[in-house]
């Protein structure tokens, strides 16, 4: 792949990510719940080779808005620990680059709990979206969906899921970003290089241990 260059994005090593956590206002204590992984091949996600399990946090979950009801206590004491997860995880992601919805939120806590997991690089879909749609306020995930009407496609991928859930939401951003890059031009001509510059998000800016605050985002 050297640099890049003269690779076109569908032919990168991709692959979506999004997990589910306790909430930033546990700050170092949060924990993850739920985390899905969708290898994107060509531009479509590849759902025979998708990865999602709930994670024992080994601790009681808080009820709060954001948390589904799907993760709840009962479930996640039957879940594997992120222990007995990160090599299936590191395996996955090592080396790959990483999509996501505002990708910076769920690096930094995947990051914290297993710092020794070394993507490529991230690609950030919020990013992508500000590029593609100046100016238009409505960059949530699932807003984005409707406007590309791709709501009902992802519901029929993940047919057990909903909004908010790990290989949900993961579905949704392998479908988004092919969306997106249509959009802002032809997806077939995109480089590699020209996505990282459109959309990547800047490793050494968010492993610091203690980041930036980052706006609210209706995810």
């Amino acid at each position: 792949m050297a640099d890049g260059s003269g690779t076109t994005w569908k032919d990168a090593p991709l692959v979506a990510l999004d997990l589910e956590g306790t909430g930033a206002q546990d700050r170092g204590d949060e924990a993850i719940l739920e985390i899905a992984v969708v290898p994107i091949a060509g531009g479509r996600p590849s759902l025979d080779d998708a990865y999602t399990t709930l994670i024992n946090p080994g601790r009681p979950v808080p009820r709060r808005p954001w948390i589904s009801p799907g993760l709840a206590d009962k479930a996640l004491a039957e879940a594997p620990t992120l222990a007995e997860v990160e090599p299936e995880l590191a395996a996955r992601l090592d080396t790959r680059i990483i999509v996501g919805h505002n990708i910076g939120v769920d690096w930094r806590l995947l990051h914290r709990r297993c710092p020794d997991i070394q993507p490529a690089s991230l690609i950030d879909t919020l990013r992508l979206a500000r590029r593609a749609r100046p100016g238009d306020k409505r960059n949530s995930l699932t807003a984005l969906l409707d406007h590309y009407e791709l709501t009902d496609q992802v519901t029929r991928l993940a047919p057990n899921s909903r909004p908010h859930r790990a290989i949900w939401d993961t579905i949704g951003v392998a479908l988004l970003i092919t969306a997106l890059i249509d959009d802002l031009r032809g997806g077939d001509t995109l480089t590699l290089r020209e996505l990282q510059r459109f959309a990547e998000l800047p490793r050494t800016r968010i492993d610091r241990s203690e980041p930036e605050q980052l706006p609210l985002l209706d995810l």
